[in-house]
């Protein structure tokens, strides 16, 4: 039985193209020269590896030794999801699966965001709510996966979580014992290749999809 859903933000529930503006306008404060072409590219590139994002952009664009924790903290500045990125399939999904799970967001997300959901209708939905800036670490650390079963009092096997990238969201929350639910969108691959979605034990393309995908990961 699955008792929780955690969902990551970036992705699942606003869409991407925020913090991608965030890291890109981080990068020109560092003085790098980032033309637009070469920017949205470069972060297909990095969609389609799914091996780290802030730092395939920083090798591109920074080179050797750059500062990863300054670029993190400079696209933060930048990173805020106005109401319109706000995906159209994320209530009436929420809404379906209320009463049914309890519902909890675990993301690697500014502090700002839980009021974004707030003022979105998302987060009285959110029974558990794990923010990175908040928790003080942050996906891939296994430390964030353990503190959010803590929190919401229950057994691995009895969470499933929902993100759009392996190497942050489906491979530490498998390590981790959830159920993953991988969602192809946001900073999902543009093209996935069979061994990727042979990774999640489910693969979906909208939320819309999320209840029929956890009934099936349940069974």
């Amino acid at each position: 039985m699955i008792e929780i859903v955690f969902l990551d933000v970036g992705g699942p529930i606003y869409d991407d193209v925020w913090f991608a503006r965030a890291l890109r306008d981080a990068l020109r404060e560092l003085g790098a020269e980032v033309g637009e072409d070469e920017f949205w590219q470069e972060y297909d590139r990095a969609r389609q590896a799914q091996a780290g994002m802030r730092r395939a952009f920083a090798a591109r664009f920074l080179g050797p030794g750059a500062d990863l924790a300054e670029l993190s903290a400079r696209a933060k500045r930048h990173w805020r999801y106005p109401p319109e990125a706000l995906h159209a399939d994320v209530r009436p999904c929420l809404e379906r699966l209320a009463g049914r799970y309890r519902l909890g967001v675990l993301a690697n997300q500014p502090d700002a965001t839980r009021a974004a959901l707030e003022r979105d209708g998302v987060g009285r939905y959110i029974d558990v709510w794990v923010v990175s800036d908040e928790v003080g670490f942050e996906k891939p650390d296994p430390r964030i996966f353990a503190y959010a079963l803590r929190k919401a009092g229950c057994e691995p096997a009895a969470a499933a979580y929902v993100g759009d990238r392996l190497d942050n969201d489906v491979r530490p929350a498998k390590a981790a014992g959830l159920g993953t639910v991988w969602l192809l969108r946001g900073e999902a691959p543009p093209a996935p290749t069979p061994e990727q979605l042979a990774e999640p034990d489910v693969a979906i393309r909208s939320l819309a999809e999320l209840p029929d995908a956890l009934e099936r990961l349940a069974a």
